[in-house]
């Protein structure tokens, strides 16, 4: 094979799809004050690609460790390491380059971003030899990857910014919405196995639908519940000095029932970051959330 296409190979395998869910290291210089500061911006860009290094090193590792089982899932077989386009020898090498040059770039931004960026990595590492068989655990320690990567976004600004605080509110947020999308995937991969021959993953024997649909709308309510009380906490309205927050709750509120409506109707949602990209009205609606809290933020 040319050495073109194995470079294509390692590239899909560290799965850039996936790497939206890293926006999330950009919630810290937002609510910080930051996009009008080039310095405080590129260290929120720095950050985000250490994260989508380090998620495509996890990604390497998982397909190194599954890929027997890949080789016998109808569409997880077609993965490069699966194929054998990018062979054994080269994954392990490709793994320890972008971890490598992750952890780099966490020294350069601090000892608390780095702690941070080590907490993921070994997160992720339990949840690919264990932890992602354990009922319940396995969607939560999905969760706690989000936070962790909103907690990395607050940290890469402490040695730039004095004073920088971490909101309890983002953590909450970020937990149950991350919680909604990892129970509505596991939703959908469950209707997927009902539909196959394929025995899917094994967690899922734990699992049915009744009980992941009332997970999925108990974190749609805590989820949108959490957001609007946030945007009214006397902390917040006196951080930003406004409520103007308030007027953003709408957008929120459509974008939960907008992800309901496709996972219980359209029956998507087993990869979340390609229903974002692919679907139309969602991604309209997280513009103009952008947009929304941009103009409160920073020109109210």
């Amino acid at each position: 094979m040319s050495p073109v296409r194995t470079l294509a190979a390692y590239l899909r395998s560290l799965r850039p799809r996936q790497w939206t869910k890293n926006g999330l290291v950009f919630a810290g210089v937002i609510f910080a004050h930051g996009l009008t500061e080039p310095a405080l911006l590129l260290r929120a860009i720095e950050g985000f690609v250490a994260f989508s290094l380090l998620s495509g090193s996890v990604y390497l590792f998982n397909d190194l460790q599954d890929i027997e089982s890949d080789r016998l899932h109808p569409r997880k077989r077609h993965r490069p390491v699966a194929t054998g386009e990018l062979p054994f020898g080269l994954a392990v090498a490709g793994l320890a380059l972008a971890g490598g040059l992750a952890i780099a770039l966490g020294v350069h931004l601090g000892t608390s971003f780095l702690i941070t960026a080590v907490a993921y990595l070994l997160l992720n590492v339990a949840y690919s030899l264990g932890l992602k068989h354990v009922v319940l655990v396995d969607v939560m320690t999905i969760a706690v990857g989000f936070v962790l990567r909103a907690i990395a976004g607050v940290e890469l600004l402490r040695p730039a910014v004095a004073g920088v605080e971490l909101s309890p509110w983002l953590l909450v947020c970020t937990f149950f919405l991350a919680l909604l999308l990892a129970c509505g995937k596991r939703r959908q991969e469950l209707v997927r196995v009902a539909e196959s021959t394929h025995t899917g993953r094994r967690v899922l024997l734990q699992y049915n639908a009744p009980f992941l649909d009332t997970l999925v709308t108990m974190c749609a309510a805590t989820t949108l519940v959490a957001y609007a009380i946030y945007t009214i906490w006397p902390e917040t309205v006196e951080k930003f000095h406004t409520t103007g927050l308030l007027w953003t709750v709408p957008f929120v509120a459509y974008g939960v029932f907008r992800y309901l409506w496709l996972v219980r109707v359209g029956e998507e949602g087993e990869d979340p970051s390609g229903l974002f990209l692919a679907d139309g009205p969602l991604l309209v609606n997280i513009g103009l959330w952008s947009l929304a809290v941009a103009a409160v933020l920073y020109w109210h």
